[in-house]
């Protein structure tokens, strides 16, 4: 199951994320999705765990728990619909 970690602290290291969630289970996957441009995190990333029943023990024992100082928010992510296309800016 794929899941989505938002209002994380731009300090947050996908280790934070791996230490915190493989308390729960089998970890597939860390990602913490970072500015392109600047590498800065944008406060948001993704776990992916194999055993849906883990992921469910994650999700309730980490939705709303402190990770350095902030409430994080940890629910089952939503596949990615098609995107509008974007305007060029000019």
């Amino acid at each position: 199951m794929n899941l989505y970690v938002g209002n994380l602290a731009y300090s947050v290291t996908e280790e934070d994320l791996r230490e915190a969630f493989s308390e729960f289970g089998t970890l597939e996957s860390v990602n913490i999705i970072k500015d392109k441009y600047s590498g800065q995190s944008k406060g948001f990333g993704f776990v992916e765990m194999p055993d849906n029943s883990e992921a469910d023990k994650a999700i309730k024992g980490l939705n709303g728990s402190q990770l350095k100082g902030r409430p994080i928010k940890v629910n089952q992510a939503k596949p990615r619909g098609a995107r509008p296309a974007r305007r060029p800016r000019y």
